[in-house]
C-alpha cells in the first residue's frame, strides 16, 4: 500500500472516530464501565469482521493467526480506552483532551528510540502547530481535576501512542488482529469493572443500541482504518493525522443537537486542521518527489 493511500484510510478512520462524541452525548444513563463493555463487543464483531474480508480467512483462522505482536497491541490499546474511561470520571472533559494532545510527542519520541524514525522537521512543526490548536480547543475548561483523571489521561496518550509504535514495527500487512485482541480485552475489563465498582451490566434498550453503534461504526471502523494505514506510516505521523477526530468531534453535537462551539474552539479547530492538511500535502509532496 502506498503511504498517500495509508494517510487517506487514517484521515477515513479519524473521520468516524470523530462521531463518538455524538454517540456519547446520545447515551442516557449507561455508565463509562458499562459503554466500555458493550462497545467492545461491536468491535471486535466489525473489526473481525473487517480483517477476515480483507484477508479472505475464516474467524477461527482469524484466531490462529493471532502472534505476540497483536497481544502486545492488543494490550496497550485495551490500557489506552481504560485509562481514557477514567480519565473522563476523574476529571474534566477539557483536561482530558489537553493532556492526551501530548500523544504526538509520544509517539515521535517512541518511534524514534524504538524503530529509530527520526522524525521531519514538518512533523515537528505540524505537532507544536496542532497543540496550541487543542490547547485553544479546550482552554475555556483546562482547569486540573484530580490526580488519578489526570494521570489516566496521561497513560491513555501513551499507550496509544506505544500501540501506534509497535503497530510500525511489527511490519505486517495489517494489525488488525491487534486491534481485535484489543476489543476482546477491553470487554473482559469493562465487564469487570462493571460489577466491581459500576452497577453491572444492564442498561437501556435505547442506551445499548446506541453503543453498540458506537462501537462499530465509530471506534470498531475508525480504529480498524487507522491501524490498517498504520503500518505504512510512521508513527508520529499516524498520530497527527488522527488528530481530526479532535477538530471534527465537537461539530457533530453542534450540528445535530444545537451544542454551541466557543470561538476558541472554533479556532483551535482550525489550526488543528490547518496542521493536519499541511502536513498531509507536504508529505504525500515529498513522497511523489522521491518516486
Amino acid at each position: 500500500m502506498s503511504k498517500k493511500r495509508a494517510m487517506s484510510l487514517i484521515l477515513l478512520g479519524g473521520l468516524f472516530m470523530s462521531f463518538v462524541g455524538l454517540y456519547m452525548r446520545l447515551v442516557s444513563n449507561a455508565d463509562g464501565f458499562q459503554i466500555l463493555f458493550y462497545r467492545s463487543l461491536s468491535l471486535c464483531f466489525i473489526v473481525g469482521f473487517v480483517c477476515c474480508l480483507r484477508r479472505r480467512i475464516l474467524p477461527l483462522t482469524l484466531i490462529k493467526s493471532i502472534d505476540k505482536n497483536d497481544i502486545f497491541m492488543g494490550v496497550s490499546l485495551s490500557l489506552a480506552f481504560t485509562c481514557y474511561v477514567f480519565a473522563m470520571i476523574h476529571t474534566t472533559v477539557a483536561s482530558t483532551l489537553l493532556i492526551l494532545s501530548a500523544t504526538p510527542f509520544m509517539a515521535a519520541i517512541l518511534g524514534w528510540l524504538w524503530v529509530g524514525e527520526r522524525p521531519k522537521k514538518i512533523t515537528w512543526i505540524a505537532m507544536v502547530v496542532a497543540s496550541i490548536g487543542i490547547y485553544f480547543m479546550v482552554q475555556s475548561g483546562n482547569q486540573l481535576g484530580n490526580n488519578l483523571g489526570n494521570l489516566s489521561a496521561l497513560l491513555s496518550g501513551f499507550w496509544f501512542a506505544l500501540m501506534l509504535v509497535i503497530a510500525r514495527r511489527s511490519g505486517k500487512m495489517d494489525v488488525l488482529g491487534g486491534t481485535f485482541v484489543g476489543g476482546l480485552m477491553c470487554a473482559v475489563i469493562g465487564a469487570t469493572l462493571a460489577f466491581v465498582i459500576g452497577t453491572g451490566l444492564k442498561v437501556l434498550s435505547s442506551d445499548l443500541l446506541i453503543i453498540l453503534v458506537m462501537g462499530a461504526f465509530g471506534i470498531g471502523i475508525g480504529i480498524a482504518f487507522v491501524t490498517w494505514g498504520a503500518s505504512y506510516v510512521p508513527a508520529a505521523e499516524v498520530s497527527i493525522l488522527v488528530l481530526i477526530e479532535s477538530v471534527l468531534g465537537p461539530i457533530w453535537p453542534w450540528i445535530i443537537l444545537g451544542e454551541s462551539m466557543t470561538l476558541s474552539e472554533i479556532l483551535g479547530g482550525i489550526l488543528v486542521l490547518g496542521a493536519v492538511v499541511l502536513f498531509a500535502l507536504f508529505s504525500t509532496k515529498t513522497d511523489t518527489s522521491k518516486t
